[in-house]
């Protein structure tokens, strides 16, 4: 899978936040929805324009964020 078939940075839409193409939802609302324990079936059922490559998708540019930043966790 490649994200990059699915993720667009575009400074017009979503003042420049990842989004789903074709579409203005952000990778940060499915990334919160299934972090707050939304089901993937859920998630699709609240987003038709979504499928589950999309989701995929929106995961795998998650994780490669995380590859590239390391976030300072307060001890």
């Amino acid at each position: 899978m490649r994200w990059q078939d699915y993720i667009v940075v575009d400074p017009t839409i979503c003042h420049g936040r990842a989004c789903i193409k074709g579409t203005r939802i952000m990778v940060s609302v499915i990334l919160d929805n299934l972090a707050a324990g939304l089901s993937l079936d859920e998630v699709l059922r609240s987003y038709p324009s979504l499928n589950r490559e999309a989701v995929q998708a929106a995961i795998t540019y998650a994780a490669e964020l995380a590859r590239e930043r390391v976030v300072a966790i307060p001890t």
